[in-house]
């Protein structure tokens, strides 16, 4: 569920959509808790790929935070 949460706070923060088409090709989500653990490993890993393979393709500036205050602004906002 946390690489959910990581896969939308990145979209809603930079208005870009994250596309997970080997994700979803595995028709498995977080609640389906009928599946077998090996299952969910190999969702969690290829859904962490494509996020990372998404923003690797990406040239974002590197973010420097000044202050601790910036980093809890940012965190009381989601």
């Amino acid at each position: 569920m946390l690489m959910i949460h990581i896969k939308k706070y990145y979209e809603c923060a930079t208005g870009e959509e994250i596309r997970t088409e080997r994700y979803n090709s595995l028709e498995i989500s977080p609640v389906h808790i009928h599946k077998d653990k090996n299952a969910h490993k190999v969702a969690v890993l290829t859904l962490g790929d494509e996020i990372v393979t998404h923003i690797r393709h990406r040239s974002m500036p590197v973010v420097n935070y000044a202050s601790v205050t910036v980093s809890q602004k940012v965190a009381a906002g989601h």
